[in-house]
């Protein structure tokens, strides 16, 4: 069949569409329409795929973002350590203890960022830090000791934020020997 004019095959066109003689099923319909949204979904994929691998900063940025999530995720296990009571002895022993041992084997291991996190617990609640971080800094390679340098402000702020003020003592007791201020009353100032 030709057609002579646009117009023609235009009109012969619409009659065919409203044609009650051919009947096109609602699962063709649905079937078209799914293909054609699946094409334009793959087009859509290949454009910006296409397009990212031709960033020339894909790379660096991808490893920033894998970057900082991986220190926000040791900044949150950090934050959920489970520090000991300090006002328990025997607990905060038995906590520095098995800190050392835990950092020592992940150290061993070769996982340095656990071994280090675990180190920084272990210098935070230790009676004499300059002491231990004058043995860790013989013992421990260059980059781990630096690790554990730039770990510990971190963990004594959260520490810090976790910890409820102190009160003042109400007794009077001196372990050092030194003077002890206590609580004056109102009838003692003149």
């Amino acid at each position: 069949m030709t057609y002579n004019t646009r117009n023609e095959f235009c009109v012969c066109f619409i009659s065919f569409l409203l044609c009650p003689q051919t009947e096109v099923s609602k699962t063709a319909i649905s079937a078209a329409a799914a293909g054609i949204a699946g094409l334009c979904f793959v087009g859509y994929c290949i454009y910006f795929d296409r397009k990212r691998r031709s960033d020339p900063h894909f790379k660096s940025n991808l490893r920033k973002k894998r970057l900082l999530a991986k220190e926000h995720e040791l900044a949150a296990r950090a934050a959920k350590s489970a520090f000991p009571d300090f006002t328990d002895q025997q607990a905060v022993q038995r906590f520095f203890l098995q800190e050392v041992q835990m950092g020592e084997s992940y150290l061993e291991q070769g996982d340095a960022v656990r071994g280090v996190e675990h180190l920084a617990n272990a210098v935070v609640v230790c009676g004499q830090p300059t002491e231990l971080l004058n043995v860790l800094q013989r013992t421990l390679p260059d980059p781990v000791f630096e690790m554990l340098i730039k770990k510990l402000p971190e963990l004594g702020k959260n520490l810090m934020r976790r910890q409820p003020p102190q009160q003042p003592a109400k007794q009077p007791s001196s372990s050092f020997g030194g003077p002890v201020i206590s609580e004056l009353d109102v009838s003692d100032v003149e």
